[in-house]
């Protein structure tokens, strides 16, 4: 049964899914009060404990300390309840990019007691207004640089009726900057209960219509009590970098929650490219770092020509499935090892991972303590150890979805399916082999496309690839490898034949790529995902 609510505007408990639809969840470990408002656990707490003067935000050249923090989220949560009506329950979507302002604004919300749809800065007016409808959102907070799209989804929507600026630079002065400055800096935070939705996760799937993933006060602290503490050994001393945008919940765990939680230093980059990545990780020693392996291709390289990356101690890798090559390369260089994990957006966060002391190429880890997982077939029977099937995994966090059909397709007794295949190896260890619709069914032959691109990451002339299953009359599906070549080399058909080739040695020849498309960049997302369904689109070369 769920616990106490302090929501006036009752719209998410109202819209959770039926309790037979939930996934198993083993609270075991993470007791938290019935009444927890995990905006105050992350601010006022933290400077009740000691970290009052310990630097909590660096970004858009400021630098602001965890009494400070404090202080600016509790006068935004005035401003928000007393100028604005805003009440317990209400949604707030916030659009920004990742800067100190945008971490300020969701966590003032959530003392607030909203709940909060954290959105990306390059969504359009249509797509916003596709969130707007589905969480019935009544205000929104928006840098004043990113107010047109905004403006343009407000006027035409029959839920949104506030739009609010405020200023993401250093200069903080807009319309809430300045209502907040008249404002105390204690505040009464609502007394929401652990059960309470304080976030909306907008899942970034690529067909059908948005899905939007509910997590409770107490699940923002139990990824950090759990990975952040378990995996990562978080402490006061690290600083945290990273690409993620704060708007999906991998960024806002990794660069918001898992500091916060701890005492520790998130920095903060609007644009977060390899090269802004690792002038932060020399400018202020960062010592854990969020990003996509292609971004760590980048800092291998940065190494290479002098780059001074020692400061890091945990580079976890995300976006993407990690390849052996980039592993073992970045052992060979650091002599740290990569964490690779699997985290989803309905489950809030990483829940497989590798460790520290235990850690492998090519390998996802084992579960998160608190979770369990196993490798099912479409029956839902568990598979022998070794055969490919669908990840099924439970623990602290689970899916439920804001009133969706589709509930009843991610959690099926007790589980969530994550739409990935894996396999157990003997030890315990899961292995990633492709998302459930990459698999390529080539003349009967099942064939993972990341083994096939970890092939060809090995070959020097390989800067980038993605391999996808392209229709073919005689094999139902052939392997096709999009490559972006390293400088130096040109893509003629000489240079595809000695990938041909190169892979056939290097793993079974039947998964070798029949078709080699070169091309100058791959599609990504904002979080480094490539987009193979774009790819599976474009015509065979």
């Amino acid at each position: 049964m769920l616990g106490p609510t302090a929501h006036t505007d009752s719209f998410t408990r109202d819209k959770l899914p039926p309790f037979a639809e939930w996934p198993d969840i083993n609270l075991d470990g993470f007791d938290y009060p019935e009444y927890l408002n995990a905006g105050v656990e992350l601010t006022d707490k933290m400077v009740e404990q000691g970290f009052g003067d310990n630097t909590a935000l660096i970004g858009n050249g400021r630098q602001r300390t965890y009494k400070e923090l404090a202080d600016w989220t509790n006068r935004i949560a005035h401003a928000l309840a007393e100028d604005y009506g805003v009440k317990p329950g209400n949604r707030i979507l916030i659009r920004s990019a990742n800067n100190p302002a945008m971490v300020a604004c969701w966590l003032a919300a959530t003392k607030a007691g909203a709940v909060v749809v954290n959105t990306m800065p390059m969504l359009r007016a249509g797509e916003l207004g596709q969130i707007v409808d589905k969480a019935e959102v009544e205000f929104a907070l928006c840098d004043t640089r990113l107010m047109d799209e905004l403006v343009a989804c407000a006027k035409d929507s029959k839920f949104l009726k506030k739009v609010i600026g405020f200023d993401g630079t250093a200069n903080h002065d807009a319309e809430l900057d300045r209502i907040a400055l008249t404002k105390s800096v204690k505040f009464e935070a609502v007394k929401t209960g652990r059960d309470d939705v304080a976030l909306l996760g907008f899942t970034s799937g690529t067909t059908g219509s948005p899905k939007a993933t509910m997590h409770f006060h107490r699940d923002l602290l139990i990824i950090a009590d759990g990975y952040a503490k378990e995996v990562l050994n978080v402490t006061p001393d690290d600083v945290f970098v990273g690409s993620p945008p704060l708007a999906f919940t991998f960024g806002l765990g990794g660069l918001a929650i898992f500091p916060l939680r701890f005492g520790a230093t998130a920095t903060l980059l609007e644009k977060a490219s390899p090269p802004n990545m690792i002038e932060i990780i020399e400018t202020y020693k960062a010592t854990v770092c969020f990003t996509a392996p292609t971004a760590y291709r980048v800092m291998l390289s940065a190494m290479e020509d002098g780059a001074d990356l020692s400061s890091l101690r945990a580079a976890v890798s995300a976006g993407e499935t990690l390849p052996a090559p980039v592993y073992e390369a970045w052992m060979a260089k650091t002599g740290k090892p990569m964490l690779d994990g699997i985290g989803a957006t309905e489950m809030l966060h990483i829940f497989i991972s590798n460790r520290f002391g235990d850690s492998h190429p090519a390998c996802t880890g084992r579960p998160v303590t608190g979770y369990e997982a196993k490798i099912v077939d479409d029956k839902m029977n568990e598979v022998p150890v070794g055969t490919v099937g669908r990840l099924a995994v439970r623990g602290p966090t689970g899916c439920r979805y804001l009133d969706d059909v589709r509930q009843s397709v991610y959690v099926r007794d007790g589980w969530n399916l994550t739409g990935d295949a894996f396999f157990v190896d003997e030890d315990g260890y899961y292995h990633f082999a492709a998302r459930n619709d990459d698999m390529i069914v080539s003349s009967g032959y099942n064939i993972a496309g990341p083994e096939v691109e970890a092939a060809l990451l090995a070959h020097a002339s390989v800067a980038e690839c993605a391999v996808v299953g392209a229709s073919d009359e005689e094999r139902g599906m052939i392997v096709q490898a999009h490559i972006v070549l390293a400088e130096g080399f040109d893509p003629t058909p000489e240079m595809a034949k000695a990938l041909q080739d190169h892979v056939k040695a290097t793993i079974a020849p039947f998964k070798y790529p029949r078709s080699v498309v070169f091309i100058e960049a791959l599609p990504k997302t904002a979080t480094g995902k490539i987009q193979r369904f774009r790819l599976k689109q474009e015509p065979s070369a």
